[in-house]
């Protein structure tokens, strides 16, 4: 029996769709290596970068221009989005998960759209593209590769949806700690929702950027209906910006009133230990004067038999010297 795996490497799941019959199979990981080159209808093939064999089956897709090929193996961690000769390809943010839960740490999706085929890469499982796999495996009512890319945007649109929910409800409730009555002033939960919603903002901002600039494309440079994906595509995800935006602001707003009431506290403890300081320097003054090791100290002599006693109500006169001298001037 042979030991040698009959998967086609890399791949973690492939379709081929078949345009106006609104159906699709799934191409098996044991089929042979042509499976998932273009023939009849057009194919979608998502691929993992862990396996170091990737590289080699995407050289022998063929409709990929080398820098398509280049952005499917790359490990870039900056949005962007290219087409040249009938090709698109890009990088776009998404979202990890592990095998039992979706997380919001922000991962790397790389595509690349050609006639006939739509080859997508990642390092880690994301949660947009399980979603459009779902999808798919629902209702496959895709004529073109560009409409699946489409989907896949979309999805990720709701997925933002989500995640700025979950982040509205954890910083409300941080909110309610800050300003509640026992107006809580470390609140370790909001770093954390600021870096993702200050990171969310910069990556959507780029995303955006690109499909705007991608929408002003010739039409014979791009595949067919691509412009007016990336318009739509392009208004939808602005809406959601703002949103990331609005959010930031109020996590802004919630640290610099953390920072207000820290603030506060810290000037009141320096309040209180002025006027500590205040209160014994006297007191330090006098003992240090009787605590000198000098001949003619008074009340040292053996008659003075109550010097302690006289040295104390000194010290007690100068507090209360103090204390009239504070009153005085408004300190207290």
């Amino acid at each position: 029996m042979s030991l040698i795996s009959q998967e086609i490497p890399g791949l973690v799941w492939g379709f081929r769709f078949y345009p106006g019959e609104n159906r699709c199979e799934r191409i098996a990981l044991n089929a042979p290596v042509e499976a998932v080159l273009p023939g009849e209808g057009w194919v979608w093939l998502h691929m993992a970068l862990s396996d170091a064999r990737t590289p080699a089956l995407i050289e022998r897709i063929p409709g990929l221009t080398a820098d398509a090929r280049a952005t499917l193996t790359s490990n870039d961690t900056q949005a962007s989005i290219a087409h040249d000769n009938d090709v698109v390809h890009g990088t776009l943010v998404d979202f990890e998960r592990t095998f039992d839960a979706e997380t919001q740490t922000i991962g790397w999706l790389h595509f690349a759209v050609a006639d006939g085929i739509i080859v997508t890469t990642r390092l880690h499982p994301l949660r947009s593209i399980d979603r459009v796999k779902a999808v798919v495996e629902r209702n496959a009512r895709c004529r073109r590769p560009i409409d699946l890319f489409g989907m896949i945007v979309g999805e990720f649109q709701r997925t933002l949806i989500a995640l700025v929910l979950e982040l509205t409800h954890e910083l409300n409730a941080i909110e309610d700690h800050v300003y509640g009555e026992t107006g809580g002033m470390h609140e370790p939960g909001l770093a954390p929702l600021r870096r993702t919603a200050v990171r969310l903002h910069r990556h959507l901002r780029t995303v955006l950027a690109l499909l705007r600039r991608a929408s002003s494309a010739e039409e014979d440079e791009v595949p067919d209906g691509f412009l007016d994906l990336a318009e739509r595509l392009a208004d939808r995800l602005e809406a959601v910006d703002r949103d990331v935006f609005a959010l930031q602001e109020r996590a802004r707003l919630l640290h610099e009133e953390i920072d207000s009431q820290v603030s506060a506290e810290t000037n009141r403890h320096l309040y209180i230990l002025s006027l500590m300081t205040a209160f014994l320097l006297p007191p330090t003054l006098v003992t240090g004067f009787f605590g000198m090791n000098t001949g003619g100290m008074p009340f040292s002599g053996d008659g003075a038999i109550h010097g302690t006693l006289v040295a104390f109500s000194i010290i007690l006169g100068s507090m209360g010297v103090a204390w009239l001298i504070l009153r005085r001037i408004g300190i207290l």
